[in-house]
């Protein structure tokens, strides 16, 4: 049996970003989401610059759609009253990730 090479995920569609910004506007949260968004895209589109990739920016865009997407379950979470001030950040566990 031979191993078959993983696909990559298929890229956004290009108007992805947009898109995702105005979901972003609308949302609650659009006063920490924005800028934070802006923030990694404008990071990717530097990246993009230097390695002639749009992988960086294709990344953004999938992760802002994950979070966008599990947002309600998270708000559901935290609306359930589970006391969460005993545990540990993985943050502070496992050290920053890049």
């Amino acid at each position: 049996m031979s191993a078959q090479p993983e696909q990559a995920p298929a890229p956004p569609a290009p108007d992805a970003a947009a898109q995702l910004l105005v979901q972003l506007r609308a949302d609650r949260r659009a006063d920490t989401w924005v800028p934070a968004f802006e923030r990694d895209w404008a990071k990717a589109l530097e990246d993009s610059r230097h390695s002639y990739s749009l992988t960086p920016l294709h990344d953004v865009v999938r992760t802002w759609q994950l979070r966008v997407a599990a947002a309600p379950a998270v708000d559901a979470y935290m609306d359930s009253g589970r006391d969460e001030s005993g545990f540990v950040d993985l943050d502070d566990v496992l050290g920053t990730r890049r």
